[in-house]
Parts: structure tokens; C-alpha cells; sequence
């Protein structure tokens, strides 16, 4: 990795919103990443923000496109503002990160490339989930050749939330509902694996009787014959498999989730000694000759610091986009595909955007 700190003074960062995505994620690791300075956060609570952070709190998004000395503008305010927000920031000459969903639908985030590409700026979005434990050892798994190739690719996330929490994700809000919060991340990983599919077929429903926006989605790409399932629901109290996989050689299994969204809801510094350690290993079965091997794979260390390094060394060094605007579109394109799919109850086509 380029060391871009030592003769670079840091990027100044300001952070758009202080509700779970702001204080839980974003600010923590902005603070542990060398090379970003988070100076300003923008927050209608500035108590809140201040007895956690030494910061300049802003009270409209609007002050922090106005700072000269801001580099890196991070949003991760409610995702109806995404673009408003965005556009905005890169009209002010600002580069930009946008917590995931990218943007509600893919004419905005069309538009936002558009305009990056017209500002000469950074534009990319926060799909921590890249850098997850188990999904890197995945990455590392599928490279050896192990499995073969990979005929079915199971991937949940799935809760046990009975009662619907009174927030703006789980009201009848554009880009609200399990599909657009959860979805992104299973999306995002699926496409880093397989690439666009040929088509899909998505049934998206609201099972829980208070519920007012999708708690259920099960969504099925078609890659030629080998199928990639994405599921998703409120209501599982049991634990189900995180990653199932079947190749022509073997197959995979793990449960558990990473263990660094846990780390940072409990206050606890990214980086520090065993941090993104996950220890539930995932279950490796191959053949040999008229026998079957059954192994534990250990897991890769969860990076999600490894994103906020990536978007530093990028503007700073030309190193690449860890999440380019491209590919948060084509996350964005999938879920606009599979609400299509589910109002018609039927497969439909997927049709890369033309960018």
C-alpha cells in the first residue's frame, strides 16, 4: 500500500449526519484511518456529536460545501438525500463517499458520475461489507480453483425483528425497506464474484402484520446455468447459513456474520489487536477419489479501515477506487431490476447501464 502520510498533509473530511450509519461506522473509522483528519461533522445534535468527538459541528450540509479546506465530503444521512447531497458536494468541488444505498435510482447515480467525471473528483460509495472477514476467505477460496466451478451461491442476512422500529428505513420512504438497506451488500458482493448477471427474478414482500415497507426479499440471479441466490428477512429466529456454496468440486459452507459491525457498535477502536478476527470458521467439503475431505477454513481479518485507506490513497496517490462509481451503479441497477421483477412477478432481463 502507497504510504501517503508522510509527505501529505491530511485530507480534511466532513461527515454528513450522526444517526446510526455516521456514529456507528463512518466516524470511528475515519478518526483510525492516518492521512484523513475528521474535522467537521454536520449533526442537528450537537451535544450528541461532542461528547464523543473533539470536532466543529455544522448545522446544514450546505456550511461544509461552503469550507475551502474541506477535501472529502461523507455521506450518511437518510437515503432519499443522497443525491440532493451529492450533487451538491460535487458542484462544490468536493470529492465524495456515499454510504450505501449509492443513490435510489440508477438515472441519479448516472447523473452523479456525470458530474464527477465533469468536476474531476472522487465519487464512490461505502459497500463495507467488501471487506468483511468471511467474504474476503471467499474471495481467497474462489481463487484457489477448490470448488470448481461455482454452480449455486447462497447468501443471506437475515434477523429476528418482529416489531418494525420506528425509523426512516422502515417507512414507506423512497429507499426505504430491507431490499434497499441490506440488499446493497449482498448485491455488491455478488456482482465482485460473478459479474453482471443474465437475468433475474426477485419476490420482495412485507411479511411482519405492522410493517409498512419490504422485510422479506429472496432474489435469483442467473448466470448460464449456475444460479446466485440473495435472501433477506425480519423474521428468523433460528440461524441460517451466511454463505452456502456448490461447485462441480466441492462446497462450502459458513455461518455467523463478520464481527466488526459488533466491534464498532460496542465502542471499540478499528485496528486494535484481534480487531475483524472472525472465529467462526466456514466448512470446506471436496472430494478425492472415492473419498470426501471435510475441513475448516480459517477465516482472512475483516478490513472495513481497508475502504477509508483505499479512498485516502486514491485522491492522494492515483491509486485505484476501492468501490468505483461504476460498480455502485450496477448495485443500484440490480435493485431497481428486482422491484420490476416483483411488481410483475416474473424473470425480466438485466440490462447493464451503458456507461
Amino acid at each position: 500500500m502507497h504510504d501517503s502520510t508522510k509527505t501529505i498533509k491530511p485530507l480534511k473530511v466532513a461527515l454528513l449526519g450522526y444517526g446510526m450509519a455516521g456514529k456507528t461506522f463512518h466516524a470511528p473509522l475515519l478518526m483510525r484511518v492516518p492521512g484523513l483528519q475528521l474535522s467537521h461533522i454536520v449533526s442537528s445534535d450537537s451535544a450528541k456529536v461532542k461528547r464523543v468527538w473533539d470536532v466543529t459541528v455544522l448545522p446544514k450540509p450546505q456550511d461544509a460545501f461552503a469550507l475551502p479546506g474541506i477535501d472529502l465530503i461523507v455521506i450518511a444521512t437518510p437515503n432519499a438525500t443522497h443525491f440532493d447531497l451529492a450533487s451538491a458536494a460535487l458542484s462544490g468541488g468536493k470529492n465524495v463517499v456515499i454510504d450505501k444505498p449509492f443513490t435510489n435510482t440508477v438515472a441519479e447515480g448516472a447523473e452523479l458520475i456525470a458530474l464527477a467525471k465533469k468536476k474531476q473528483r472522487l465519487l464512490s460509495a461505502f459497500q463495507s461489507r467488501r471487506w468483511d472477514a468471511d467474504f474476503l476467505t471467499l474471495r481467497k477460496l474462489f481463487a484457489s480453483g477448490e470448488l470448481g466451478k461455482i454452480t449455486h451461491f447462497e447468501s443471506h442476512y437475515d434477523r429476528y425483528r418482529p416489531e418494525p422500529r420506528v425509523r426512516w428505513r422502515e417507512q414507506d420512504v423512497p429507499g426505504g425497506g430491507l431490499w434497499f438497506d441490506l440488499g446493497p451488500h449482498l448485491v455488491d458482493q455478488a456482482l465482485q464474484l460473478f459479474g453482471m448477471p443474465e437475468s433475474l427474478y426477485a419476490d420482495l414482500a412485507i411479511q411482519r402484520p405492522q410493517a409498512r415497507v419490504v422485510d422479506y426479499f429472496h432474489v435469483i440471479l442467473r448466470y448460464g446455468a449456475s444460479r446466485v441466490i440473495l435472501h433477506g428477512s425480519s423474521l428468523v429466529a433460528g440461524e441460517s447459513p451466511r454463505f452456502t456454496v456448490n461447485g462441480t468440486l466441492g462446497s462450502f459452507v459458513k455461518f455467523g456474520m463478520d464481527t466488526q459491525e459488533e466491534s464498532l457498535k460496542r465502542g471499540d477502536a478499528p485496528g486494535i489487536a484481534g480487531w475483524g478476527r472472525d472465529p467462526q470458521m466456514g466448512t470446506l467439503v471436496v472430494k478425492h477419489g472415492e473419498n470426501f475431505e471435510k475441513r475448516e477454513v480459517p477465516n482472512e481479518s475483516g478490513n472495513y479501515l481497508g475502504f477509508y485507506e483505499g479512498i485516502r490513497d486514491a485522491i492522494t496517490a492515483g491509486a485505484p477506487n476501492p468501490v468505483t462509481p461504476e460498480d455502485a451503479l450496477a448495485v443500484i441497477n440490480v435493485l431497481e431490476t428486482a422491484v420490476r421483477s416483483s411488481d410483475s412477478k416474473s424473470e425480466v432481463p438485466f440490462i447493464p447501464h451503458p456507461i
